[in-house]
């Protein structure tokens, strides 16, 4: 009985990663368009479809997130490979110098075609978890989160937000209304801090918390005034943040954003902070070094 659960419980996890993986195509898909390799209808019809392997190489220290996108890539060339073998390296840290090797073979010409777009979403999504966790170790002594932004790169936000997660860090949110923020340019508009919170409060969206983002000492009297309960403390100097943690309130979060990168936040790593929010850790990640190379069998 036990043999068979397992069994049966490896199966379910196989489907479950096809159906994830599977999710993806056609975002995948359109990646491999700009490839634009129906126009030399030559060049794909003649490479070669004899059997290769696949060979990850570590070449520097990371974690290593976005295989479900290196199955994707593959999967969407016409791969039947199941890559469920991938799940155990998800997420792992590797030393330079690991060799993962595919234990499936793959054609040629599938193999070579999805190289380079199966290794950059690789490259790019461990480059920002290893680069995350970072700036994870550095808080966790003060219990403060680290967040991202939405300052990401269009197309790639869902990759680089769950690249973040496995880095250890957090959301801050996915798109415009799964949290709603009042900025600098909602409160010129909208008649205020006051108007603006009124505005956000009658879209009517019973669940969604409203975060204020907050530029001054006054303007976060004002917020506190109003009963908003989430802030922002945007490009305040350490010494106004240890001002604002004096008034802040029961029941409060304060976030520290403008600017942070992994030299500034240890200066904001203060008693009653919450969390950092830093677009640093998605556009700013140094690359890790990943290659993709084949075994001729």
């Amino acid at each position: 009985m036990d043999f068979l659960a397992s069994r049966k419980e490896k199966e379910y996890l196989i489907a479950m990663m096809e159906m994830s993986i599977k999710s993806l195509l056609p975002q995948i898909q359109s990646w491999l368009e700009e490839d634009d390799l129906t126009r030399n209808f030559h060049y794909t019809r003649s490479l070669p479809t004899h059997a290769v392997r696949l060979q990850l190489k570590v070449k520097s220290p990371l974690i290593l997130v976005g295989t479900g996108y290196l199955a994707a890539t593959f999967m969407a060339l016409g791969s039947d490979n199941h890559f469920s073998f991938l799940n155990e390296y998800e997420g792992k840290k590797l030393e330079a110098g690991t060799i993962i090797e595919f234990p499936e073979t793959m054609p040629f010409n599938l193999a070579v075609t999805g190289e380079r777009l199966a290794l950059n979403l690789v490259q790019h999504a461990s480059s920002i978890a290893t680069w995350t966790e970072k700036h994870v170790v550095k808080a966790k002594p003060k219990d403060i989160k680290i967040l991202d932004t939405r300052k990401t790169t269009p197309g790639l936000r869902t990759l680089e937000k769950y690249a973040v997660r496995m880095g250890g860090g957090f959301n801050h949110r996915l798109g415009q209304s799964d949290t709603w923020m009042i900025k600098d340019n909602h409160k010129t508009s909208l008649g205020g801090l006051s108007g603006a919170l009124k505005f956000f409060k009658d879209q009517g969206v019973f669940y969604n918390n409203i975060v204020v983002e907050i530029h001054s000492l006054e303007e976060l009297g004002e917020a506190i005034t109003l009963g908003c309960s989430h802030v922002m403390l945007d490009n305040f100097s350490p010494e106004l943040v240890k001002e604002a943690v004096k008034i802040k309130k029961s029941g409060m979060t304060f976030e520290v954003s403008g600017g942070l990168n992994l030299a500034s936040m240890e200066h904001y790593l203060l008693e009653g902070v919450d969390a950092l929010s830093m677009g640093s850790i998605t556009y700013s990640a140094p690359r890790v070094d990943l290659s993709l190379k084949f075994k001729t069998l």
